[in-house]
């Protein structure tokens, strides 16, 4: 490629001038062309520069490529110069990526390559905020060697709002971030204040992002409230965490066209299932019922319907309803509330299985052996009228308890749950022969008193009402995902990978410390996870080994790569059974309907490359909704802990680092810290290979799982942080060989 190109050499040059043609009507240079072209060149070029080499219209393409040029820029394809000139990032020694803070001050840039982090110092940081988009040089290595960036450009502000407490201190206002990521002061210009009080906690817009010597400003937007406010955990996650949770009167209006019956014209060409007594199993607090089950003996096999909740006959590809549900990705649950996905009037309504009510529905019709093994399945357009809404402790008193009353009073559906637990029986046998983990984790809940006032954290009980839906819909999701996996049709499944390297080492270092040993630990299967859970289930301290067996596994995602499911030990599996309240299982549901009504892979609504992304922005709505849920969740064990300072508890010992023990109360479930400078008479020191802490002079050795005694010191609702101190040594805790050998 010369130094100056005709105009028929770079449209003959560049790989996408078809699809730009056809696109525009007018063609303009690629963005892969335009990269290529600044490569060869070596050297940055300004707009006017590149318009000159590439004889580009005066009249059609300069301004054009203008803005393709700025669109470059924006997503940190090129970086300009002080003279304007544009060059390649890659060429320029940049590094482009998302800026996480650390309450510290300093942070750290997230590349987009997936290269190694790079340390931002407290100094760069007070021009940035969490979360930026950001281009940096990097300068060298810091005092622990870790290579140290400096701000080039910054591409995208994402943090525009802020949640926090209001104070006022020597005259000036000033926002405190309730994110410990965020750790520079708002300052709030008097005209912007609006009535905000010192200590309340308010919502802040962001009106101008930091600069070198310029700290933020900003402007209240809504007081939230005092600081201790029934709620207000929860109303700071959905700002932390910017969490959709206010439906715009467009989506609601749609929701609400439906009606609250099933239109006619919906139940053309449907199989009718509403003699069929399917029945909805949940939570007693349950308000949206999107999974219904029923199961007969046919001769020696069972069929087991899944009717799912039609959402995709109401949530149409790109409408409004739609671009919203996509936005949320899921409904969060908190202890007290649901931010659903969809609006009320389909969440709770015309997409709910209540009972007594027709009600669109996908169906899943298997045919299961006695083996467990599913010898059929085959899919439907249904219509379905539940015969009850049942809960977990209705049903498992009639299958475990044979509740006299609950059983007269269900009694022509009793025949049908005993033949569901039957087959839950089977499915189970058949999950432990093939090794999938059967992680039964400790879940708790809150329960409120009077004005909202948290009384008491207690575990919830699960019994086999809660395992036999878990395994119908386990199934399901299987037969699903073969289905479309079958077809070749892009679709998302939820792929879970086994422990990486550096977890698995964590892992065998703890096991080895209690004497245990993980088979084939080189390359652990699920079966040897499986085995080991087993081995231990007795143990009393059972739950603290799940909790690490489960913290060394990766955390499952949604991608179109079908990689498999490695806590279930299943080589096919997506989510099918919860579209009301997750945008992968919708996506799913439009997959199979599309393919029952002849549709090819060809012709779907859906790219792969859609899928793609459609999957990096589920699994990321997933994540956004747990971390919201167990900030305010650790809010809620703060504040229920604040008139316990002082009170004495046991406690197991749940992690080891180089700063404490992080150390889990018996009996109340809430987690707190004693900090490495509160282990008295000694100096104690961390071992990263068996996670222990070793007094120096006493031998004394902390290590997971010990039972210890400890008084509540602190509270930090702020911080979300409790601090313990140490009453008695461990019991379990012993001298290291080290030490004895002195």
């Amino acid at each position: 490629m010369g130094q100056r190109s005709s105009k028929r050499s770079w449209h003959q040059l560049d790989p996408e001038f078809g699809k730009e043609r056809e696109k525009y009507g007018y063609p303009i240079p690629s963005r892969q062309f335009i990269l290529q072209y600044l490569d060869k060149r070596g050297m940055p070029l300004t707009h006017e520069e590149l318009c000159a080499e590439l004889n580009l219209d005066p009249e059609q393409e300069v301004e054009p490529f203008r803005r393709r040029l700025k669109a470059m820029e924006r997503d940190g394809e090129l970086i300009r110069n002080r003279r304007g000139g544009y060059g390649v990032v890659t060429r320029m020694d940049l590094i482009r990526g998302r800026v996480v803070g650390h309450a510290e001050g300093h942070g750290f840039l997230k590349p987009d390559d997936g290269s190694d982090d790079l340390y931002i110092s407290a100094r760069e940081m007070r021009q940035l905020m969490h979360s930026d988009i950001v281009v940096m040089r990097v300068v060298g290595l810091d005092s622990r060697g870790r290579r140290e960036g400096t701000l080039v450009e910054v591409l995208e502000r994402n943090t525009t709002r802020v949640v926090g407490r209001y104070a006022r201190e020597q005259g000036v206002s000033y926002v405190q971030p309730d994110n410990r990521r965020l750790n520079q002061d708002i300052i709030i210009p008097d005209e912007h204040i609006r009535g905000a009080q010192p200590g309340q906690i308010v919502v802040a817009d962001i009106v101008a992002q930091p600069g070198k010597r310029n700290p933020p400003i900003g402007r209240i937007h809504e007081v939230l409230g005092d600081h201790m406010a029934p709620g207000m955990e929860v109303e700071i996650a959905i700002v932390n965490y910017d969490l959709p949770h206010e439906f715009p009167d467009e989506v609601v209006a749609e929701a609400e066209a439906f009606g609250k019956t099933v239109p006619a014209d919906a139940l053309e060409g449907r199989l009718d299932l509403r003699d069929t007594p399917l029945v909805t199993i949940d939570g007693i607090t349950a308000r949206d019922f999107d999974d219904a089950v029923y199961c007969e003996r046919k001769r020696k096999n069972w069929r087991l319907i899944v009717a799912i909740a039609d959402v995709s006959w109401y949530v149409r590809p790109g409408s409004v309803l739609d671009r919203e549900a996509e936005k949320r990705g899921t409904s969060v649950y908190f202890p007290d509330r649901v931010i659903p996905m969809l609006p009320e009037a389909l969440s709770n309504g015309l997409c709910s299985l209540n009972p007594e009510v027709d009600r669109l529905c996908m169906v899943c019709e298997m045919t299961v052996n006695p083996e467990g093994e599913v010898l059929r399945s085959k899919f439907h357009e249904a219509v379905m009228r539940s015969a009850a809404r049942l809960t977990y402790d209705t049903v498992g008193e009639i299958l475990e308890h044979q509740n006299p009353a609950l059983m007269e009073q269900y009694q022509t559906l009793v025949p049908h749950l005993q033949e569901l637990h039957n087959l839950y029986r089977v499915l189970k046998g058949a999950r432990e022969r093939r090794g999938g983990i059967d992680f039964d984790t400790q879940e708790t809940v809150i329960e409120y008193g009077p004005e909202r006032k948290i009384e008491r954290i207690v575990p919830s009980e699960r019994n086999d009402a809660h395992r036999l839906i878990e395994e119908c819909m386990i199934a399901a999701n299987v037969a699903s995902a073969r289905f479309l996996r079958h077809k070749r049709i892009p679709a998302l499944y939820r792929i879970h990978q086994g422990p990486n390297d550096e977890k698995l080492e964590k892992l065998l270092g703890f096991l080895g410390q209690l004497g245990l040993r993980l088979p084939g630990a080189d390359s652990p299967t699920p079966q040897a996870y499986a085995r080991l859970l087993e081995q231990v289930r007795e143990r009393p301290d059972f739950q603290l080994i799940q909790t690490v067996m489960l913290r060394s596994m990766n955390q499952a995602v949604y991608s179109p790569e079908l990689e498999g499911h490695f806590g279930l030990a299943l080589e096919h599996y997506c989510h099918f059974t919860s579209p009301i309240r997750r945008y992968p299982d919708l996506l799913v549901h439009r997959a199979i309907r599309h393919l029952l009504r002849g549709g090819k892979a060809r012709d779907f609504t859906y790219t792969p490359e859609q899928v793609v992304s459609l999957g990096e922005h589920c699994s990321m709505t997933e994540r956004r909704a747990d971390d919201a849920t167990r900030d305010a969740v650790e809010w809620l064990k703060c504040e229920y802990m604040q008139d316990k300072v002082g009170e004495v508890f046991e406690g197991l010992v749940s992690g080891v680092t180089s700063f404490g023990l992080f150390v889990e109360l018996r009996e109340v479930f809430v987690e707190g810290l004693i900090h490495v400078t509160a282990l008295a008479n000694d100096y104690y020191h961390f071992d990263p290979v068996s996670q222990q802490l070793r007094g120096e002079r006493s031998g004394q050795v902390y290590q997971l799982g010990d039972l210890i005694t400890v008084r509540v010191a602190r509270v930090d609702l702020d911080d979300r942080k409790i601090d313990f101190e140490l009453l008695t040594p461990s019991r379990g805790g012993r001298r290291s060989r080290r030490s004895r050998r002195r």
